[in-house]
């Protein structure tokens, strides 16, 4: 089935000709299950969420036309993506979902039939992760459509953070890198949340993110004081056809960059991994090398640049 168009050619087909509270009520309808009856979910001034069982997490991250997506990606693709996007945050954290509130900002000539495909994208993904949808919040902008997800989690056990990394250290990416766009995995990725929350039972590594900006403008947030990400560029994990540039530079990739103890046992680590893991690649694609003294043919990050959200 074609996807309808982002904004309606007849008012008729509008967000404007609906209203708010119509809207608001087409939301519940589109969103289901995924959507518990107020005080828990939309109704209210806020959301009733029950306290964190672990420490609490909380992320947030939009879908921006233009920015995010565009006229080729369908709409129900578009919001799954939203969701998946704060997911991936919270995977790599180590953490698990909890609920999740979105705020739309979308000019009166969007169309119900683009944002109900939009809603169903998110309850889909919902239903998958168990995340309910609890509120959120509906405003007008001119000539455009923008979506933003709060997200809130738990961390059942240890947290993950970006800090903790030592020199020497081995750095580790899940999955493939490098032409997103072009291949679609910007809106069809899975994010790694059981992967996520494994690895933070694991004593052996240090601090995790996820690549979202690319691997050069992310890594360099888990690099040690004193120290460099020394890469083996002939290891990265690329998706077909993507060059080691690509690979390093495009973003959107939402795996799980992560550090290991130099002195782990890392043959048993990846044989754990494996058993754990077996359809998600893991991959050793370098260390973190005293500034200065990099290994003979190691890559450095100093020529490779990903996305700057501002530049």
């Amino acid at each position: 089935m074609k996807a309808p168009p982002l904004f309606s050619r007849t008012r008729r087909g509008s967000v404007s000709a609906a209203g708010e509270q119509a809207l608001i009520g087409m939301i519940r309808k589109w969103l289901g299950p995924s959507s518990p009856p107020s005080p828990a979910g939309i109704g209210d001034d806020c959301a009733v969420v029950g306290p964190a069982r672990g420490r609490a997490l909380l992320t947030v991250d939009p879908v921006i036309l233009g920015v995010h997506f565009d006229a080729g990606i369908p709409p129900r693709q578009v919001g799954a993506k939203l969701l998946r996007r704060n997911l991936s945050d919270i995977a790599a954290m180590g953490g698990r979902p909890r609920a999740a509130v979105v705020a739309l900002a979308l000019d009166g000539r969007v169309s119900l039939a683009w944002l109900a495909e939009f809603y169903r994208g998110i309850a889909l993904v919902s239903r998958r992760h168990a995340v309910p949808i609890v509120g959120g919040d509906v405003a007008r902008i001119r000539g455009s459509f923008a979506a933003t997800l709060a997200l809130s989690g738990e961390a059942p056990g240890r947290i993950l953070t970006r800090s903790g990394s030592r020199t020497g250290d081995w750095i580790y990416v899940t999955g493939s890198l490098g032409r997103s766009l072009q291949t679609g995995h910007h809106h069809r990725f899975v994010p790694r949340l059981a992967e996520g929350e494994w690895l933070a039972r694991r004593r052996e590594v240090r601090a995790m993110m996820d690549v979202s900006d690319g691997l050069a403008k992310d890594l360099p947030a888990l690099s040690p004081k004193g120290a460099v990400p020394a890469l083996f560029g002939e290891a990265l994990p690329r998706r077909a056809g993507a060059s080691v540039r690509e690979a390093l530079c495009d973003g959107e990739d939402y795996e799980l960059a992560f550090s290991v103890s130099r002195r782990a046992a890392l043959a048993p680590f990846e044989d754990a991994w494996r058993r754990a893991f077996p359809r998600t690649r893991l991959t050793r694609v370098g260390r973190f090398a005293p500034r200065g003294d990099l290994p003979p043919g190691a890559l450095t990050l100093e020529d490779y640049r990903g996305y700057e959200h501002l530049r």
